[in-house]
């Protein structure tokens, strides 16, 4: 296959022409295909979901094992159901991860391990991983998936956690990384990402987030970040989204959102990040396990209604998916074969991945008024044999929508482009301007906000750490800082960590620093409990700007 670095489209033929000007991407939290949209079969026999006769058994290797039927008694979903790269190995294969096991076995998955593998992690948790939610349940959904396309066939990149999934979302590769890895998002990760892409191309592009982006954490791409910071800026550093220039493309939604679609200022590309951490007056709506999935249904609703009233809606994809499956039963064996590595890294021990094979079926929606009602997307027919859809297919689709020179990696080259569900020939005038109300699904009780925090949010705990300078405090980063910390004590500190990024930025703004600049924040050293040190004066204590330029010019 033709290294990343020169790939390009296919006879490099101009592919614009398309009505769509504007792609608005939700990636959601942790739940499989079966899990969400399942029993959506009983609206539509095409889409290929559960019919109740499914099941696992307790134990794979006992022939007389008691089996865990599917069943539709999802709603209020608690605990958090494993996920890890070798809980998802037994969920798909059946049996244990073993060092010396091979990450990718010759045979086929069996998708037979996921009531064996949930009660290992806690006795009764296979009937919470053995179930779904009935359509009624999710009704933004169902009159989505009755209205526009749902896609039945788009997995997870990696099977593994949350940020090597969302990293090929925006960069169609994790360069390696198998788990949340704090280290390697503080080094920072060197590929290169859609957002530039557009960038380069003269398209326009924004975040738009309800906590600190997460976007901002996982496009840390400095070379030798580590020793950048303690010692001196090295000469080169990789491309940034917390460069200057990119520092406007931020947006907060509750301010920004609706006032942009209303305006019709929407940019080409548009995400739309999350609440990650449940808090009482501000209840997480990212669907991970415990949060009520309604609250993401609201956000769903909010999105979807805004895009349908602004003036640019006949020019909308608005693409619904999730990082990955959270550990939930789905019933689709994942691809293991004809999946290209998307740039020849392995990942680390005891695993030594080596990214050819793609995780578990997750929820994948397509919204447009070029889509014809009740659609269903199975594999795709390209580029390659072995193709599928999956969370490269984002920046593939959007790198033949906006007609961009280059893939960014073997990986989305390969992946099957979703541009084939826009149909008409005109766009639709029956869509709907409103989408149903959801029911609050956790009965009794508020939110945890002193409930330990999941490991994703402590990734982004880290990240904060990051931003604000506390990574370099000795004996607080990674692991001190958030231990025994809760989730609403997380909140905040993310909240003012990124704050602390925010004045930094706009004080390097104010010394008429070049937008090529990084901004990096210089956090006091030490453990960060020194009177002296709380003495300091903000800028003193907090930030420096780096330079991103030639000379390794360090400002502070």
């Amino acid at each position: 296959m033709t290294p990343a670095a020169t790939m390009t489209s296919p006879g490099n033929a101009a592919t614009g022409g398309y009505p769509i000007k504007t792609v608005v991407v939700l990636v959601q939290e942790n739940r499989s295909f079966d899990h969400i949209l399942g029993w959506m079969k009983s609206l539509n026999p095409a889409i290929d979901g559960v019919d109740g006769t499914e099941s696992n058994p307790i134990s794979v290797a006992d022939p007389d094992s008691a089996r865990v039927p599917f069943g539709d008694h999802s709603e209020y979903v608690d605990p958090d159901p494993g996920h890890s790269f070798q809980a998802i190995f037994e969920q798909l294969y059946g049996i244990p991860f073993a060092p010396g096991t091979p990450s990718t076995p010759a045979t086929p998955p069996t998708m037979n391990g996921f009531a064996q593998e949930a009660e290992r992690e806690a006795k009764g948790m296979s009937g919470t991983v053995m179930s779904g939610f009935r359509p009624e349940a999710v009704p933004v959904y169902r009159e989505l998936v009755g209205e526009f396309a749902v896609c039945d066939r788009w997995f997870a990149s990696v099977p593994a956690s949350t940020q090597p999934n969302r990293l090929y979302v925006h960069s169609g590769t994790s360069h390696g990384a198998t788990s949340n890895d704090t280290k390697k998002l503080v080094e920072g990760f060197p590929q290169k990402t859609i957002f530039e892409s557009l960038d380069e191309a003269g398209f326009s592009f924004g975040i738009y987030y309800q906590y600190p982006p997460s976007t901002l954490f996982y496009s840390a791409q400095v070379r030798g970040y580590i020793e950048l910071i303690i010692y001196e800026l090295a000469p080169t550093l990789h491309r940034n989204l917390r460069k200057l220039k990119y520092w406007g493309k931020f947006h907060q939604f509750d301010l920004d959102f609706k006032r942009h679609c209303r305006e019709g200022k929407l940019p080409n590309y548009v995400v739309v990040e999350q609440r990650y951490f449940d808090l009482k007056i501000l209840p997480g709506n990212d669907d991970h396990p415990s949060h009520d999935v309604s609250e993401g249904q609201k956000l769903v609703k909010e999105v979807y209604e805004a895009l349908r009233s602004s003036p640019q809606w006949n020019e909308i994809l608005f693409v619904i998916t999730y990082d990955e499956h959270g550990g939930f039963y789905d019933h689709v064996p994942s691809p293991a074969t004809g999946v290209p590595s998307p740039d020849d890294v392995v990942g680390p021990e005891p695993f030594n991945f080596k990214f050819d094979r793609l995780g578990v079926r997750v929820p994948a929606i397509l919204v447009s008024p070029w889509i014809e009602k009740g659609t269903v997307i199975h594999e795709p027919s390209g580029p390659y044999p072995t193709s599928q859809y999956e969370h490269s297919s984002i920046p593939a689709t959007v790198k033949k929508i906006f007609n961009l020179e280059k893939f960014l990696t073997r990986r989305d080259a390969w992946a099957g482009t979703f541009e084939t569900v826009l149909t008409r020939k005109t766009p639709r005038t029956d869509c709907p301007l409103t989408l149903p109300e959801p029911k609050k699904l956790r009965k009794t009780g508020a939110a945890r906000e002193d409930a330990n925090l999941t490991e994703f949010q402590e990734v982004l705990v880290q990240m904060g750490a990051v931003l604000n300078g506390d990574h370099r405090k000795e004996g607080l980063y990674p692991q001190k800082l958030v231990e025994d910390m809760t989730v609403g004590e997380a909140a905040k500190y993310l909240q003012e960590a990124f704050g602390t990024f925010c004045e930094a930025c706009e004080n390097c703004r104010k010394a008429g620093m070049d937008e090529s600049e990084i901004v990096v924040v210089n956090g006091a050293a030490g453990d960060g409990s020194s009177p002296e040190a709380k003495k300091k004066s903000f800028l003193q204590k907090m930030f420096s700007c780096l330079v991103c330029n030639q000379s390794g010019q360090t400002i502070e």
